[in-house]
């Protein structure tokens, strides 16, 4: 498998507004070079933006394959550039998403996807508990099932009634659930489920400022292959 860093294939995105949604749908947009007709929708956490490293090398693979990705802006980013969500900002934040998911629909002619990291995940799971017909499927990176180290606050109200498939990718090092913790959660969901793991890894998967040399290079690719047989 050839590293991701050391993928000759760079594709280009473009910035991507839609003001005639409210909230609007704001981000960057890679189009795939040979569509397959898919696409996906994916955000940031809480203390992150549509830019996060993570976000744009996912957004690289996937496109190369030819899924269409669309990386967005959280109402609450939109509203302030810095800083977590507030307390009332997770239902706009959800339909902020369900905004983005409706404007990848009128440009592609096969699924939309919804995936996100820690936050921004949280919000995609509960707006497909709500609306499971609404995404094909969703991709959640570092799922935030609990606070760190306060595993009694579990956030799994909502799992039982997730009947969209979901897809995890879980760092073994993640201080917002352990893998013995999300593989309990799991069980909780009646739809499909796959968790890959990722060892040594903790809540930024290896993408944050202090990750090791060469931690990250091969994990898109890791992803996508593991996602692609899930949703076929």
């Amino acid at each position: 498998m050839t590293p991701f860093n050391d993928m000759r294939i760079r594709l280009e995105y473009t910035d991507f507004t839609d003001e005639s949604a409210n909230p609007p749908v704001r981000g960057y947009l890679h189009l795939a070079p040979s569509p397959s007709g898919d696409a996906l929708v994916l955000t940031h956490g809480a203390g992150s933006n549509a830019q996060a490293p993570l976000l744009v090398a996912m957004a690289q693979a996937f496109s190369a394959a030819g899924i269409t990705v669309l990386r967005c802006d959280l109402p609450f980013r939109q509203s302030h550039p810095h800083g977590p969500p507030r307390p009332g900002d997770a239902a706009r934040d959800r339909q902020g998403l369900r905004n983005a998911v409706m404007a990848l629909q009128k440009m592609s002619a096969g699924r939309v996807f919804l995936g996100g990291h820690s936050y921004g995940g949280r919000q995609a799971s509960m707006l497909s508990a709500v609306e499971p017909d609404l995404a094909g499927g969703l991709l959640l990176f570092s799922y935030p099932l609990h606070p760190p180290r306060k595993p009694a606050e579990a956030r799994t109200q909502h799992l039982s009634k997730l009947r969209t498939p979901t897809f995890f990718v879980h760092g073994t090092r993640d201080p917002f659930a352990s893998i013995s913790e999300l593989e309990e959660a799991l069980k909780l969901i009646p739809a499909r489920t796959k968790l890959l793991r990722v060892d040594g890894a903790g809540h930024d998967l290896n993408f944050g400022k202090h990750a090791l040399e060469g931690a990250k290079d091969n994990l898109p690719q890791s992803i996508l292959a593991a996602f692609q047989p899930f949703f076929s």
